[in-house]
């Protein structure tokens, strides 16, 4: 990797190797976008920032268990009170499934207030021999296939800040008031989902949650507090540099830049390598960062990738989050996991079930099967445990809304049932049933182990 010596600058990154980077026609335009964005308010604080990197370091030790999850492309149609209640609830009703299973607090890291960008295999797509640059979110680009919308257009981004700042104010306020109460959880329901296998089951722990706490409410005669409130923190690919650049500001009282677009920005796998650009602006930031790595990751530039992202060896810095594929993980992660183990590297494995098992179904949908999803997350488990380190999170693509995107689970999703409700522009996500049957299924596995000790 390159040499820490290196003078590091929000802007450092542009010497590098830029890839899944947009041309724009307009470049004044973009120049002017960008400036505003600079003088535009920061959408989250570095105090928010600093308490996520404390509890990640305590996750990475077992004290604590990441759920991050959420949409594979935000769109902005879908900036709306409804869709955002919707995710959230999905996400909390989650992580009491989680809480109550694995006996640990959860954080709760959405991907979403800024994950309106994505990278593509390709930079056009062809259609009926017209060929037109690819949808790379809607930041970017519009879906529909015609010249107009999938020109690159500079004010999608101020539209994209403006979406993430309305839901981030409501996911504040949403966590700081009554909606994620625990003592109102029977209300977290989405209308849809009422007949959805488990939710007899996830009803049933509701059930225990409130005998356990009036239990404890009669025991100390004053009503327990601390449960009104929760923290949501946002998380996206750091993919577009020149918009995350804008976003790079130096807090004085912390002595540290920050990226104050999300709380945790991530790499993703095709732009993790050697003189990447996204790495050199990622070295920069004190954001606690993730970084996907696939299974052609070798151990010795995991190591080389991990001391120059954090060359203090801080904990909470570094989120390890592994996609490998439910057939490959047996093969390739006990060397990785090795490797960081005996090099005394301070890291919070994640398992990203979701990416290594995309495949195309045979109406050509792009789909993903509930069962290798689970297989991957499983087997991920298994190893950590086996070699006695710490799977600290999970990261899944899913959605609070009634969809058909990926195949199995006890709802019965077949491939036929694809078209009835495929919403995603870019991946397929689990839907409500889905997440709620994966996260019983994470419980349940951690309380056997627990049992069989």
């Amino acid at each position: 990797m390159q040499s820490l010596r290196e003078k590091w600058s929000p802007e450092s990154w542009r010497k590098k190797n830029a890839v899944q980077q947009v041309v724009y026609t307009d470049k004044e335009h973009l120049t002017a976008v960008l400036s505003q964005l600079q003088q535009h308010p920061p959408l989250v604080t570095s105090w928010e920032i600093e308490a996520l990197r404390k509890k990640l370091a305590e996750a990475a030790t077992g004290r604590r268990f990441l759920l991050q999850g959420g949409d594979c492309a935000e769109s902005f149609d879908d900036c709306k009170v409804e869709f955002i209640k919707n995710r959230l609830k999905i996400l909390l009703q989650m992580s009491v499934i989680l809480i109550y299973g694995m006996r640990m607090p959860i954080i709760r890291v959405g991907r979403f207030a800024g994950q309106y960008a994505k990278p593509r295999s390709a930079s056009h797509e062809t259609r009926n021999g017209i060929s037109l640059p690819s949808y790379r979110g809607d930041n970017i680009n519009a879906p529909e296939f015609t010249p107009e919308a999938r020109e690159p257009d500079p004010q999608r981004l101020l539209h994209a800040y403006y979406c993430s700042a309305i839901q981030l104010n409501l996911v504040r306020a949403l966590g700081d008031a009554g909606f994620a109460d625990l003592h109102n959880a029977d209300k977290w329901n989405l209308n849809f989902a009422g007949q959805a296998p488990y939710i007899q089951t996830y009803q049933g722990i509701i059930g225990k949650i409130y005998r356990a706490l009036d239990f404890a409410k009669t025991v100390s005669d004053h009503p327990i507090g601390g449960l009104g409130r929760v923290t949501f923190y946002s998380s996206h690919e750091a993919l577009h540099l020149p918009y995350e650049e804008a976003f790079t500001r130096e807090v004085i009282h912390a002595n540290a830049v920050y990226n104050l677009s999300t709380h945790m920005p991530w790499i993703g796998k095709r732009t993790l390598f050697e003189d990447s650009a996204h790495v050199e602006y990622m070295r920069g930031i004190r954001n606690p960062i993730g970084i996907k790595i696939g299974h052609d990751m070798a151990p010795s530039d995991l190591k080389g990738l991990i001391r120059h992202l954090n060359p203090l060896n801080d904990p909470g810095r570094l989120t390890i989050i592994t996609r490998m594929g439910a057939t490959k993980v047996e093969d390739v992660l006990p060397q990785l996991i090795d490797t960081v183990k005996r090099s005394g590297l301070n890291v919070l494995w994640c398992c990203d079930p979701m990416h290594g098992n995309t495949e195309t179904a045979s109406s050509g949908i792009k789909t993903r099967k509930f069962g290798n999803i689970l297989a991957e997350l499983e087997a991920v488990i298994d190893m950590h445990a086996r070699m006695k380190t710490v799977l600290g999170g999970v990261h899944f693509e899913l959605t609070g809304e009634d969809v058909t995107e990926c195949v199995g689970g006890a709802s019965g999703i077949r491939e036929e049932d694809l078209n009835r409700r495929y919403h995603s522009t870019v991946d397929p996500r689990l839907n409500v049933s889905q997440s709620l049957e994966m996260a019983l299924k994470i419980a349940q596995r951690y309380q056997n182990m627990e049992t069989s000790k």
